[in-house]
């Protein structure tokens, strides 16, 4: 028996840390954490498996209460990690995987509950170049053009915080990216201190 693994991802928007999040969980390898937001779906998305979608009232009185491990405000929205879930996970064995900005991973890295210290595995994902990262924001065809801009203001920003991290993995191709982020996890697994 061993204690889960929190794996707290971070990288700027376009990196690719979604796709690998979500991939490791498809692939049953760990249990995905569906954060809070107040943003609106886009597209397909639907309440419960991307985002639990809440309007404004809802969220802060959460976070009033204490109910979430990390909480932030990311473009005009908030989001948030609701903190019950993520233990509950942790201490039946399960290994999770979040997909955080850099705010989020640095609350949760402050995070004085022994569980969240004792499970934290923090990997901060590279985009190769900023050409390849606006070529990716623009590829996806989700966004407005000052949106884009933003974003990619924003994750000039984001980059600046990669040695804040244990781990970097610089993007690649898909496949090479999932190979590498897979391995970690699963050596991590290894660790004698998860032991219980």
């Amino acid at each position: 028996m061993r204690i889960g693994i929190l794996y707290l991802v971070s990288g700027p928007s376009g990196s690719g840390k979604s796709t690998l999040c979500r991939r490791l969980a498809t692939d049953g390898l760990a249990s995905f954490s569906i954060s809070c937001t107040t943003r609106p779906p886009r597209g397909s998305e639907q309440d419960g498996r991307e985002y639990y979608f809440l309007d404004r009232d809802q969220f802060q009185a959460m976070a009033g209460k204490g109910e979430f491990l990390e909480h932030a405000e990311v473009y005009g929205n908030l989001y948030g990690t609701m903190r019950e879930t993520v233990v509950s996970l942790l201490r039946e064995g399960t290994d999770v995987v979040m997909d955080i900005d850099v705010q989020g991973a640095a609350q949760v890295r402050a995070s004085k509950d022994p569980l969240i210290q004792g499970s934290l595995v923090d990997l901060f994902v590279m985009p190769p170049s900023e050409v390849e990262l606006a070529a990716r924001l623009k590829s996806r065809g989700t966004d407005t053009r000052e949106v884009i801009e933003l974003r990619l203001r924003n994750a000039i920003e984001e980059m600046s915080h990669w040695q804040e991290y244990r781990y970097r993995l610089l993007s690649s191709t898909r496949e090479e990216d999932y190979a590498r982020f897979k391995a970690l996890l699963l050596a991590e697994r290894m660790r004698v201190s998860r032991i219980v």
